[in-house]
């Protein structure tokens, strides 16, 4: 049983902040590990390096927080509200995020292999170089979001939005696209190889250069090995 603490106690490890005020608050650096912080208000506070592995956020508002290399292995940020948060280099491996909305998030070289992002709002958010790799994004909108050179890999994406998201460059081998609204996406120079895009919408994407090697096309047909750029 985690024991009750006021909001006015020190950060440390499982402390118990539930529903507190904590905006702009300086926790640089602090060990906020298993941390109870469901429903806290985070906004405009620096957390940079801060350790939050298993801590629970759920339902945190995150309002341009600053997570730069901050630790978030396993974390709950499930229906976090974090428009223009910074998880700049942050670790999120495994952490889950369902119906997080983190419009305009900057997360350029976050790792977050294996998060869970079902239905998250990623819009306009930047993902450059971010490592997603087997993430679920299902049904997640990344509406206007930058991916270049993101590793996506084995990725599930299925009925997620793209809508004008640019994946220059981008690892998408083995990704799941399945029924993924794509237009005027950019994928010039990505690696597709094997990936699924059965029944995904692609009206003016690019895929100028893309390996499409082995991928299952909208039409469910299958292009052919060594494809690049066209499903011929």
């Amino acid at each position: 049983m985690l024991a009750w603490t006021a909001c006015d106690d020190p950060p440390g490890r499982r402390v118990n902040w539930w529903r507190c005020d904590k905006q702009g608050v300086d926790l640089s650096g602090a060990d906020l590990r298993e941390a109870v912080l469901t429903q806290v208000n985070l906004s405009g506070a620096n957390l940079k390096g801060a350790r939050l592995s298993g801590a629970d956020l759920g339902r945190a508002v995150l309002h341009k927080t600053d997570f730069t290399g901050a630790q978030l292995h396993g974390a709950r940020l499930v229906s976090a509200q974090g428009d223009q948060a910074v998880f700049t280099g942050a670790s999120l491996t495994g952490a889950r995020l369902e119906r997080a909305v983190l419009t305009g998030v900057n997360l350029r070289n976050a790792d977050l292999s294996k998060a869970h992002l079902y239905q998250a709002n990623l819009a306009r958010a930047d993902l450059t170089g971010a490592k997603l790799g087997q993430a679920n994004l299902m049904q997640a909108d990344l509406t206007d979001a930058q991916l270049l050179n993101a590793d996506l890999s084995g990725a599930t994406l299925s009925r997620a939005m793209l809508e004008n998201a640019v994946l220059t460059g981008a690892q998408l081998r083995g990704a799941r696209l399945d029924g993924a609204i794509l237009l005027n996406a950019d994928f010039t120079g990505a690696d597709l190889g094997q990936a699924t895009l059965a029944e995904a919408r692609i009206d003016g994407a690019r895929f100028t250069d893309a390996k499409l090697d082995s991928v299952i096309w909208i039409n469910r047909q299958r292009c052919p090995p060594g494809a690049v750029g066209e499903c011929r």
